[in-house]
Formats: C-alpha cells, sequence, structure tokens
C-alpha cells in the first residue's frame, strides 16, 4: 500500500532555502496557477515572496489589493467574498515583475485526501475507459501535490499546477475525488476545484502536525522524535535492535527444503514461544521474514471418529500450515483472516499428533493476532485448546528494514498539507483508516484530533469533513469474533459527534479479495450525499441507518435506527436481516435471528436466554449484509455493548 519516497528530506530542506534566496522576484504560492478554482462566498487568502519591504499589487475581479512584504520577504493580501464566476478571469500580481494567471474559476474547492483508496487512480477503477472518455468537465479543475515528507512544515509544492478535467488529465486523478467531485458539480452548477494530497499505507498520525499530535496521550514525547527523524538512521537502529534479539540473520530459507514440517524433526535447538502473539511482542520487534512453529497434541482413540478443524485465528500475513507433515491450509496475505482448515479424520492417530506451521510476513511484523480462544483443535465432542508453549524456529530475517511516512508522525502534514493552507476551502474528503486498524480505538481520538488540527490552521472556521467508513474486505467470518476493522468502523461512526461531518459508508461495495474495491463511484456520490447535507443544507436522505438504541423485551431484542428515510428495507422476501449476532452476559456472541418489523429489528437466538448485547456486521467482510434506507443506503456496522475490544491500550509504538 506504501510508495517509496519521491523527495528526500535533504533535497527537501536544500529546495526550501534555495526558494527563499535565490529569486528577489516577486512570487505567488505554488498552489496558485493558471486554471485554478477560488473559493467563493469566502474571504480569499492570497500570499508569495518578494524582497523585504517590496510594494506588491494584486488585482483580481475587480478588486486591488495593496500590500508590502515583512522583512523576510513574505506578504499576503485577503480578497473580499465573491460569487461563483464560470468565466474565465485574470490575476495580476505586480511587484518588480508581473505575474499574470489566467483562466480562472470562483466555486467550490474540495481537499480530497487520505491513503491508497484516495490515492487510486480513475484509469484503475470500474469502466475506466468510458469514465475517462466522458470526463470533460472545463469547470472542474484539478492538482495534485506531489508525495512528500518532511521533518518541518514546507511552504512549496513543487512541479504542480492546476489542469483542466479532460479525459487526458483525469485518467491519473483520484478516482474518489473525481468521481465526488463531479457529482457535487451535476447537483450544484458551480466550478470545482479539487486539491488532492494522498499516499497509500499511511496512518492518520503523519497527516497530523507536530503541534497536535504531541497533546495527546501517548504522544507527548513525540515532538523531538519528529524533529530528529533520520530514515538511514532508524533503519540502523531497527537491524541493531533485531541483531540483539536474534544473533545472527539468516538470509537463505532453509526450512522448506529440509521438510521442518515431518513430524519426527530434530527441533532439540528450536526455542519456545506462547502463542498467539506477534513477533513485536514475542522480543523481536522489526523482525520481517519466515518463523516456524510446532506443536505435539496427545488425543486417544475417541477423538479419531470425525474430521477435525484445525483453528489458528488470525496470521500475520501468510501461512501454510501441516499436521503430520500433510498440508491442510494455506493462506497468502491475509494478516486479519481467522485460518480455520480442515483436518480429515484418517490424518489423525492415537497417541501425538504434530501441527507445524510457517509464517511469513515481508512488509510489517508477523505473527498471530488473534486472543487465546480463537487457537484452538474442534472435535465431535471436545475442543482442544491450542494456545500457550509452542516450539519456534526463526528462518528467514529480511535485513532490507523499509523507511516509510509513518516512522514518526507529522511528516505528511509538514509535506503535503501544510504547503496548500490557508487555500481557500469549501471542505475536505477523506478515505483513510487501514493502516490505523491495529490500534482502531486510539483513533477515536487521533482521528477527531486531525479534523480539529486542520481546523484551526486553515483559520476558515468548521468546514465541513466528510469521511469513508471501510469498506468490506477479506474472507468472510463463519463465526461471530472480535475484529480490528470493525472496531475502526466504530471509531469513524462516533467521529460524527463532531461538527459538520459526514460519513460515506461503503460496507456492501467493497472487495473480499481486493483492499482497493474498484467500485470507486459509488463511494464519490455517497461522500456528494454527504456534501448535500452537511455542506449544502439540502433536506435530503444522505446517510443510511444508523445505530440509535436497544430495547430487551424476554429473550429478544429491539433495535431502532436514526437516519431510516423513508423506511427500513431488507433485501430478503422473507423480511430476515443478517449479520446480526448476541451475546449474553458471558459476552460470548452467537449468531441472531432478525426481522424486520415495521421499522425496528427485532431478534433473538436459540443460543442466548438473556441478552445483553447486540452486533451487526461486526467483521472485516459482513458478505450477507442486506439492511438498508428504501433510498439504497446500507445500515452501518454497530454494537451495544462497550466490552473491552482486541485494539484497546494499543498505540502508535505497538
Amino acid at each position: 500500500m506504501g510508495e517509496k519516497y519521491t523527495k528526500r528530506i535533504a533535497v527537501m530542506a536544500a529546495f526550501v532555502f534555495s526558494s527563499l534566496v535565490a529569486n528577489a522576484e516577486v512570487r505567488i504560492a505554488d498552489v496558485f496557477s493558471t486554471n485554478m478554482v477560488l473559493q467563493r462566498n469566502s474571504d480569499i487568502k492570497v500570499w508569495g515572496k518578494a524582497d523585504p519591504r517590496e510594494k506588491v499589487w494584486v488585482y483580481f475581479n475587480g478588486q486591488k489589493q495593496i500590500t508590502r512584504t515583512d522583512k523576510n520577504g513574505k506578504w499576503s493580501v485577503m480578497l473580499k467574498p465573491m460569487k461563483a464566476v464560470s468565466e474565465p478571469l485574470e490575476m495580476k500580481i505586480i511587484g518588480k515583475n508581473e505575474i499574470v494567471l489566467k483562466n480562472i474559476l470562483i466555486g467550490d474547492v474540495w481537499v480530497c485526501s487520505g491513503q491508497s483508496n484516495m490515492q487510486m487512480k480513475v484509469s484503475e477503477t470500474s469502466n475506466a475507459q468510458k469514465e475517462i472518455s466522458n470526463a470533460n468537465f472545463s469547470e472542474i479543475r484539478l492538482f495534485t501535490v506531489p508525495t512528500t515528507v518532511s521533518t518541518t512544515p514546507l511552504e512549496t509544492v513543487s512541479n504542480a499546477s492546476w489542469e483542466i478535467c479532460s479525459p487526458e488529465t483525469v485518467k491519473y486523478f483520484s478516482a474518489v475525488g473525481y468521481y465526488f467531485g463531479r457529482d457535487v458539480y451535476k447537483e450544484i452548477n458551480v466550478p470545482i476545484g479539487l486539491i488532492h494530497s494522498s499516499w497509500g499505507g499511511t496512518c492518520v498520525e503523519t497527516w497530523t502536525s507536530k503541534a497536535s499530535i504531541t497533546k495527546l496521550p501517548n504522544y507527548e514525547n513525540m515532538g523531538e522524535r519528529i524533529d530528529n527523524y533520520d530514515p538511514e538512521k532508524l533503519k540502523a537502529q531497527k537491524k541493531e535492535s533485531l541483531a540483539k534479539a536474534i544473533g545472527s540473520f539468516p538470509e537463505k530459507e532453509r526450512g522448506m527444503n529440509e521438510k521442518w514440517m515431518i513430524a519426527d524433526t530434530d527441533r532439540s535447538d528450536w526455542k519456545t514461544m506462547d502463542l498467539p502473539t506477534l513477533w513485536g511482542d514475542a522480543g523481536y520487534k522489526h523482525l520481517n521474514g519466515v518463523v516456524w512453529y510446532s506443536l505435539d497434541v496427545h488425543l486417544d482413540s475417541t477423538d479419531l471418529k470425525n474430521d477435525a478443524f484445525l483453528h489458528l485465528g488470525k496470521i500475520d500475513d501468510s501461512d501454510i500450515t501441516w499436521v503430520n507433515g500433510k498440508k491442510v491450509g494455506e493462506m497468502k496475505w491475509g494478516y486479519d483472516v481467522e485460518r480455520l482448515y480442515t483436518v480429515p479424520k484418517n490424518l489423525l492417530k492415537i497417541g501425538k499428533n504434530n501441527i507445524s506451521i510457517r509464517v511469513e510476513s515481508p512488509g510489517y511484523e508477523g505473527g498471530f493476532g488473534s486472543k487465546s480462544d480463537r487457537m484452538f483443535l474442534q472435535l465431535k465432542n471436545q475442543n482442544i485448546a491450542l494456545s500457550g508453549s509452542w516450539k519456534y524456529k526463526i528462518d528467514k530475517v529480511l535485513v532490507k528494514f523499509k523507511d516509510s511516512p509513518n516512522d514518526v508522525p507529522s511528516l505528511l502534514y509538514n509535506g503535503m498539507i501544510h504547503p496548500i493552507i490557508p487555500y481557500g476551502i469549501k471542505g475536505v474528503i477523506w478515505y483513510q483508516g487501514e493502516s490505523n486498524t491495529p490500534r482502531s480505538k486510539e483513533y477515536e481520538i487521533t482521528f477527531p484530533n486531525m479534523i480539529q488540527n486542520w481546523r484551526e490552521d486553515w483559520q476558515q472556521g468548521d468546514f465541513p469533513f466528510l469521511f469513508v467508513q471501510l469498506a468490506n474486505f477479506m474472507r468472510p467470518s463463519t463465526n461471530p469474533q472480535d475484529d480490528n476493522w470493525a472496531e475502526l468502523r466504530e471509531t469513524q461512526t462516533k467521529s460524527l459527534s463532531v461538527k459538520k461531518t459526514g460519513m460515506a459508508v461503503a460496507i456492501d461495495i467493497g472487495d473480499a479479495s481486493n483492499i482497493h474495491p474498484l467500485n470507486k463511484q459509488d463511494v464519490g456520490n455517497r461522500l456528494m450525499l454527504s456534501a448535500l447535507k452537511v455542506a449544502y443544507g439540502k433536506d435530503i436522505v444522505h446517510s443510511g441507518p444508523i445505530y440509535k438504541s436497544m430495547k430487551i423485551e424476554e429473550n429478544k431484542a429491539i433495535i431502532s435506527f436514526d437516519y431510516i428515510g423513508s423506511g427500513l428495507l431488507t433485501k430478503s422476501k422473507h423480511g430476515y436481516v443478517n449479520e446480526f449476532e448476541m451475546a449474553g452476559a458471558d459476552k460470548k456472541f452467537y449468531w441472531a435471528k432478525a426481522k424486520l418489523e415495521g421499522d425496528k429489528i427485532v431478534l433473538w437466538s436459540d443460543n442466548v436466554k438473556n441478552p445483553v448485547a447486540v452486533r451487526f456486521a461486526w467483521s472485516a467482510n459482513p458478505a450477507e449484509l442486506n439492511l438498508y434506507n428504501k433510498e439504497g443506503l446500507p445500515a452501518s456496522p454497530f454494537r451495544t455493548d462497550d466490552w473491552e475490544g482486541i485494539t484497546d491500550g494499543k498505540s502508535f509504538d505497538d
């Protein structure tokens, strides 16, 4: 999901320094150019640089503003609010020289930011060729901020300018951004400017300023780390830390060739590790590579009459699993998928049975990511716990440590957000969160904090901030389980308590096998609905049903919703609703039967006599979700309990 740096910090520092001293002519900030859109009905700040104490004139749309640069050569003027204008305008900036910017429109400007699902290009989406060929919108303008990291706030945006939306320019632009902007334009019929600033695989912390992030719990001491960030030095530190834990680095894999999966393999030199655990929590922080695990399980004759089922919980990232030397399952790149493998009855035997697992994680720290109750061997009449002490051996270590904009907070705020502040905007659309799922609970703090951070720094009030709830992804769960993607979606829903926010639910338009689903048209359209409601004040149904309250009556739960529109709808001719779970005081969830009755959902479970809590669509991929309002918008996932989740207490360094 991540990408290589396009700029090195040293290069950026040199560029910024040279821009300060090399050009004495009057200059305007890089975010201003020919073909731009300026924000209507708002004071518009225009700024740039020239010689210290130089006089600067700005002429635009009948306005004339005069100012003088400060001792550092910075200047700015404030244009008075203007109505939307679709006819091309010119702006002149005059000092010792003259700058003329042409073909300027006045309308609404939206910032489009986040990680890879915002970065994904129009050319990579469904019906791309048709969408591109139809993208002739002269009143939609596009600006892309180059991917740039910096430890200090930058003021420049190199090699970027505003472009007119056309088949040629749109193909490389953010798909979500374009589809959103196109649909908004069709609804409100004023020029639209889209500023795209995103980077795949990035976390919310890197998009937050140092001043803002260091006010949060667990981040108070991050300032020094940000200031002293050196990617090469950090990689060396990671390598040194791992070397102390492991000793030498085996760089060639041996286990497959030497058949370590065979039950009677000599494991006398293998160490022991308590599972489930991730490598970092077991003392191997920064380990990427291959680790083998082995456990012997003793069975008696009564256990051998039926197939067994091997439950291993979530494994990060890939695994191959054997029982008594025979492969029973394999999965690649399923870091958030619970492993469930069938063990044929003729494979088991009386006495000792061996389970061997090869785990590979080349990009992030690997290991076993579920709670201990998710690891067990399921027999017909009993479950045998598999958590506890396993034998393990590190087979291969990848020593090419990667630098990342996620290494410390604020790197992308400094490089990709600060340079466009305070360009006049209508609001922000945001698609991000996948990279924060390991610490979903904390997102309840870090995400609203980032929203507030941007609003404070832009100094344009509480502008609308619209975001996409994570789409469905990965193999659907066969049984109710804890899930960090579900927890992240919950924190996103809670963020709606921040004023002037809106959420586009994408729980039904994802792809089980692709974290970058191709359908970005519906994402853009649902964001547009939020914009019409939140930003433009239109009286429309902009959201699917959101949980309101629960009432318990005997063995049933009755769920009420907000945002039901003209009524609830279930895509089942019998009225049954999928993806509901129920638990009693023991906190163990079971699938529940649920039925639509008027504008409420009534549910029950034969396994729960005294219900206490309900969950809905509580998994990375609730693939059978069928609850909507009649306007066709899906219900948002929720839970009614406040029990501890699997990401509670997780933070940036975990």
